[in-house]
């Protein structure tokens, strides 16, 4: 059983290995140390290169964010406009539609006939002006 466990145990079978430095060429320090400088404002450019591209997106993105939110300002306006046209509108179209209730009451049965009178003019109108066309 000694003799299997030794077997699986490779610090056993296998020689220790030598600490590495890290460095790429133990022989050659000062070459080293100026290509690792090298590497070093190649990174630092790269780096520059690519938070110089996202400056310029995060300012894309400020802008169109700003334009969204005039955009909203400007239709909350518009909006609050129409809805105090429609709000006058339905004031007025009370107002006609009450006076017209009161006539029709005074006048008893007579309106109906000219409001069936004037809706058959205005559709015989607009038939004749459809097949001019």
């Amino acid at each position: 059983m000694q003799s299997n466990l030794s077997h699986r145990d490779r610090s056993t079978l296998l020689p220790p290995t030598p600490q590495r430095s890290g460095r790429s060429s133990p022989l050659l320090p000062q070459f080293s140390a100026t290509a690792s400088q090298r590497t070093a404002d190649d990174l630092e450019g790269q780096n520059d290169e690519r938070l110089e591209g996202l400056s310029a997106k995060v300012k894309l993105l400020k802008d169109i964010s700003i334009g969204i939110g005039n955009e909203v300002r400007e239709s909350t306006i518009q909006l609050s406009q129409m809805n105090d046209a429609f709000a006058e509108t339905s004031g007025i179209l009370s107002g006609t539609f009450r006076r017209m209730n009161a006539m029709a009451t005074r006048q008893g049965g007579r309106w109906m006939c000219y409001m069936i009178f004037l809706i058959l003019v205005f559709w015989f109108f607009m038939v004749v002006w459809l097949f001019r066309r």
